[in-house]
């Protein structure tokens, strides 16, 4: 049995920007975990473009006060597709032209989206040596910020304001909530586990933090190698991810997150992408493995819509070796993120930042003992 929690103000919302925010709660229990434990899942899926409409408002708003972005200027920005539906939108509320760069992986009907919403959709053909896709995409960026005088770029990876934004949304979780013992972020630029963070654990210290990424992701000090998954993860080392508020970290991989997002769908008539499942997954193993009354909120980023050609298609999934068997009962556990490559889903309670270790100068892990 599910229940539903919903913070939202009368549904009369006179602007675009007041469709963002005040999403609902749902709490998530059988199949994921037993009868009588669960937890708390944030659908942010339920903003018009996702949970990056806020950052994506933000720093256009932030950028327009400072004086950065012009009235009228364009826009021009690197993404994986949600991002780009938040900038689309906040180009609309501001009046600037918008043009998202990014690559071969997006869906056909995100790119077909994000131009009916009036973006111009700029796809790199080659990726980066070593950088990838990401890096070929911002690299893309740089060349068109150079054709166009007076464009800028939020560059969400490494920009304060993608974490500011997320204050709104902790402070829903708090009041929809209550109290919360365990926060589970899907990590990507970093901006909402960051932006989350931060503030909840001023309101409680004991709050523990769990990041969620994907198979061949760097963030946490993997190997990069190709990344079916989009919307987590990444090639490239985002300045926003804040190490030290990790407890612990979970690699998930495509298989495993596919099969979390069908269980979703079918009992829960909530689900989403890659992240979501990713998210879900490990959530659903605290909630089995934590004491009685530990109150977890996972955040799930988007719907399900723009996956019906990926996740939820058969053949699809079939021709990707993503329906041969569910995941393993618990994650493996290494003890440093460099310990081994990992192809499966796996924890690590030590948590660093990559580029400390590669300067020779290890910051302090955090994390605590696995259970």
């Amino acid at each position: 049995m599910t229940s539903l929690l919903s913070t939202n103000p009368p549904l009369a919302r006179p602007s675009l920007p007041g469709l963002v925010g005040n999403t609902p709660l749902l709490h998530v229990s059988e199949p994921l975990c037993p009868p009588g434990t669960g937890f708390w899942a944030k659908l942010e899926g339920f903003n018009p473009g996702g949970i990056k409409d806020r950052p994506a408002l933000h720093m256009v708003e932030r950028a327009r006060a400072r004086g950065d972005l012009r009235p009228g200027g364009r826009i021009i920005e690197s993404t994986s597709g949600t991002l780009g539906l938040g900038l689309a939108l906040a180009g609309m509320v501001h009046g600037h032209p918008v043009t998202l760069v990014t690559d071969p992986g997006l869906e056909p009907s995100m790119a077909r989206l994000l131009t009916a919403h009036g973006a111009r959709v700029d796809i790199v053909t080659e990726p980066h040596p070593t950088g990838g896709w990401q890096q070929a995409r911002r690299d893309r960026v740089r060349a068109l910020l150079a054709e166009h005088p007076g464009a800028w770029c939020p560059d969400q990876y490494h920009n304060p304001d993608n974490v500011a934004a997320y204050t709104p949304l902790a402070l829903e979780l708090a009041s929809g909530l209550g109290h919360i013992d365990v926060l589970v972020c899907s990590v990507g630029t970093g901006g909402h586990s960051a932006g989350l963070s931060g503030v909840l654990r001023s309101l409680y210290p004991a709050l523990r933090v769990v990041g969620v990424d994907t198979v061949g992701s760097t963030i946490f000090g993997q190997p990069a190698r190709p990344r079916l998954m989009r919307g987590l993860g990444s090639s490239i080392f985002p300045r926003n991810v804040a190490y030290d508020r990790f407890d612990e970290v979970h690699w998930v991989a495509p298989a495993e997150a596919v099969w979390t997002c069908r269980r979703l769908a079918a009992s829960h008539y909530a689900t989403g992408g890659w992240s979501v499942g990713a998210v879900a997954l490990t959530a659903g193993w605290l909630a089995r493995t934590s004491g009685p009354g530990t109150r977890i909120v996972a955040v799930f980023p988007d719907g399900p819509q723009r996956y019906l050609e990926t996740i939820y298609d058969d053949r699809y999934c079939a021709e990707h070796g993503l329906l041969d068997a569910p995941p393993a009962a618990a994650p493996e556990v290494i003890g440093r993120p460099d310990e081994k490559e990992v192809t499966r889903w796996t924890r690590c309670t030590t948590v660093v930042d990559p580029l400390s270790l590669r300067a020779g100068t290890e910051s302090a892990p955090k994390g605590g003992a696995a259970r």
